[in-house]
């Protein structure tokens, strides 16, 4: 596959990057998943097993190998073999490829005819045609029920691996007979215009058409859409399905929205059962190395899995509309951005097709899931019994920089997503950017995780009265081997969008969930302490307030001199002091004068000056200065001895001034008509200074000297650009991730 995928990027390629595809679709996938569960049992046996019995002992497993424990590393793997579905799925198409190309490619026909594999402990090389090697997945669906069944007839009942083993076999067994049966049920419809109606995917998510919230599993065919409940099997019987609902795929119509404010009441109850799930899960752990017995741990993790389903069917904040022509609707309700994209462009795809709905026989279709479906149990991250060393434990740092390749301008948010256990918010978004063909952010985005592996990232376009639209999306592996305390950046492929971010991890143990969200207020803030929390050398309200008045604001006559509503600032400066991403929507459709107003009363309000009272005496002394190349280079002296935050944000503010005035045309504000507004906010005298017996200097000359401080800067034809961001150091230098 590796061999023939660089092919393709050739001129002379031996297979197609399509064709590639085609032959060799989830193969990563698979092959990822039976590498994972050799290297778990591999790490067991060298634990617990001796390699040979020593003198006077029989060779009969020791205690310490009855204690030896594998059923849940078989039940992880064949909780995946969903993934050979898609392999059996493609199987035709993939040999009709290789036929086509091994009858007209003289150079594939010889690679077809004659593959080598390394087989066996002795690495015996053996010979294969392509067509006999792609067979061989569908082979090991078999061998892996023959070698359970095996397994666990040699498992005592007593062993905490037989109800692990017997469930592995059930499942592996299911799946093995919905793979003989597809080909039949899947033919037992046909549309008229020769399309067969298949299973494209399923999955559980909550339904809550009638008003309540309920798990369900969610079929998608080929022309429709079927709910069901699912059923769990008593011992020894088979798992049902109870038809719930359906919906042709035929005109559907879909829409997405988010929902991010709960009740206090369903907050508390969701934040309760994480605080449960967090106690449960620390005491699994610690049962993991100590001497309980295997029934407290058995209860135990039943409940870990019992609150987990609680908090999903509980914590959904996505919501998914389906509307059918025929005045029908339904609701669906996800917890991941990036799950209802997967599940939206799925659907788009088959309703975009003139597909017509054949009315289904729901007994016998609803009957089929169980036989047919890919997904055996909702995503519980608890049923892992055991956690990949690999997955991360602590703070996880998300730095989202910028992105390219949108095809017009627009307003542009990214939404992060992390797995792991659900103690701990899991998603996070930026603020929406200005309409802009390279939108940016320089925005930090932290996660408290537990048993991490995966980082799912989503662009969005997000417009005014209209649906959010996703623009692309990604998902990046987490592995503490390859991330650490520092930052580490990577420009991550979206589809036609580029979206560059840095990572960053720090591994500690972690404190029980909070019961709110940390509040990081920005207003009446020490402006280092402000940059600190979010990780920039310019504020975010500073920049978000100077971008939106740029953006509709240069062409507003007495622009900063003109004072917006009072009520609608303060509530403004609140939000920002709560949460950024909501304010800066706010300040989207804000009167622009309020938006304007905010900027200045940030500056204001802050406890020491944007330039710190103790240069206002250095920064008079150069403005006695006659000579003006002298004295602008004294000024800047004075600007480069501030602390960075201070010194760049102030450069931040003269650059956005001086674009202001260039529109003094139409707005009528000059340089002088700005920096007399913002001359006495951004420069004071020293408090201490105030009264002083040998200090003469009244408020007049104070403001004279504020201004004129603040007008000499602005004529400054060539300033020094500011540094809106912190630098990002890195490991190694910039990766690209195609996805």
């Amino acid at each position: 596959m590796k061999a023939l995928r660089a092919s393709a990027g050739t001129s002379k390629p031996v297979l197609s990057s399509q064709q590639v595809q085609t032959v060799f679709y989830q193969v990563p996938e698979i092959s990822d998943m039976h590498q994972n569960f050799f290297s778990g049992l591999k790490e067991r046996l060298s634990a617990h097993c001796r390699s040979e019995p020593g003198p006077g002992e029989d060779g009969q497993m020791s205690y310490t190998g009855f204690e030896l424990v594998v059923g849940d590393l078989f039940l992880k793997m064949v909780n995946q073999l969903g993934l050979y579905g898609g392999f059996i799925g493609n199987y035709e198409e993939a040999v009709e490829v290789v036929r086509k190309c091994t009858q007209s490619d003289p150079c594939f026909r010889t690679l077809a005819q004659s593959m080598m594999s390394n087989i066996g402990s002795d690495k015996t090389r053996t010979k294969y045609t392509f067509e006999a090697l792609l067979y061989k997945p569908l082979d090991r669906v078999t061998k892996t029920t023959l070698v359970l069944l095996d397994l666990l007839k040699t498992t005592p009942e007593t062993h905490q691996d037989f109800a692990l083993l017997q469930e592995a076999l059930r499942l592996s067994r299911s799946f093995l007979s919905g793979v003989n049966e597809s080909s039949q049920s899947k033919r037992g419809v046909t549309l008229s215009h020769g399309m067969r109606r298949k299973l494209m995917r399923d999955g559980f998510v909550v339904d809550a058409s009638e008003g309540e919230r309920h798990m369900r599993h969610l079929f998608l065919y080929t022309d429709l859409l079927l709910c069901t409940r699912f059923k769990h099997a008593t011992r020894g019987k088979q798992d049902q399905y109870r038809f719930g609902w359906f919906l042709p795929l035929a005109g559907l119509k879909l829409r997405w929205v988010a929902d991010q404010h709960r009740s206090p009441d369903a907050q508390l109850r969701l934040h309760n059962t994480r605080t449960k799930m967090h106690l449960l899960c620390q005491q699994l752990r610690q049962h993991a190395q100590g001497s309980k017995s295997l029934a407290f741990a058995a209860r135990s993790r039943k409940k870990l899995e019992q609150m987990e389903l609680m908090l999903l069917t509980h914590s959904p904040v996505y919501t998914l509309e389906l509307h059918s022509p025929s005045g029908k609707s339904h609701t669906l309700l996800l917890s991941s951005l990036y799950e209802l994209e997967e599940w939206r462009e799925a659907i788009h795809k088959l309703t975009t097709d003139n597909i017509e709905t054949v009315p289904p026989d729901l007994l016998t279709l609803t009957s089929a899931c169980v036989k047919l479906r890919m997904t055996q149990q909702p995503p519980l991250h608890s049923t892992n019994a055991v956690e990949d060393e690999m997955s991360l434990c602590g703070t996880l740092s998300v730095a989202v920089h910028s992105a390219c390749g949108l095809q017009q301008p627009a307003s542009v948010y990214v939404c992060v997503e992390v797995d792991g256990y659900e103690f701990y918010d899991k998603q996070a978004t930026t603020h929406s950017s200005i309409h802009s063909l390279n939108p940016h952010w320089d925005q930090e985005l932290e996660f408290q995780v537990d048993a991490a592996q995966e980082l799912r990232l989503l662009c969005v376009s997000q417009a005014d009265g209209k649906n959010d639209t996703v623009l692309g999306k990604t998902s990046v592996k987490l592995r503490s081997k390859t991330l650490n305390e520092r930052w580490r950046r990577q420009t991550l492929h979206l589809g036609q969008v580029d979206v560059t971010v840095s990572l960053k991890f720090s591994p500690h143990p972690l404190e029980p969930p909070s019961a709110t969200a940390p509040l990081h207020p920005v207003f009446c803030v020490p402006i280092e302490i402000v940059t600190q929390q979010e990780g920039v050398m310019v504020p975010h309200v500073v920049r978000c307030c100077a971008e939106e008045v740029e953006r509709r604001g240069l062409a507003e006559v007495g622009i900063y001199r003109i004072s917006g509503s009072s009520s609608d600032i303060n509530t403004l400066k609140n939000v920002f002091n709560i949460n950024l991403r909501d304010a800066v929507t706010r300040l989207r459709t804000a009167e622009v004068n309020v938006v304007s107003g905010v900027l200045k009363l940030y500056f204001r309000e802050l406890p020491e000056p944007l330039i710190p009272a103790d240069k206002f005496q250095s920064l008079a002394r150069s403005l006695e200065i006659q000579d003006v190349d002298s004295r602008l280079v004294s000024l800047f002296a004075v600007l480069h001895s501030c602390p960075a935050p201070n010194r760049n944000t102030f450069l931040f503010v003269l650059h956005h001034l001086q674009r202001v005035s260039e529109r003094q045309d139409t707005n009528k504000m000059t340089l002088i008509n700005l920096a007399t507004i913002f001359g006495p906010s951004l420069l004071r005298l020293p408090v201490a200074e105030l009264g002083h017996i040998g200090c003469s200097m009244d408020i007049s000359v104070e403001v004279v000297l504020q201004v004129q401080v603040v007008f000499c800067y602005l004529q400054c034809n060539n300033l020094p650009e500011a540094q809106t961001s912190l630098p990002h150091d890195t490991d190694s230098e910039d990766e690209t991730t195609h996805m």
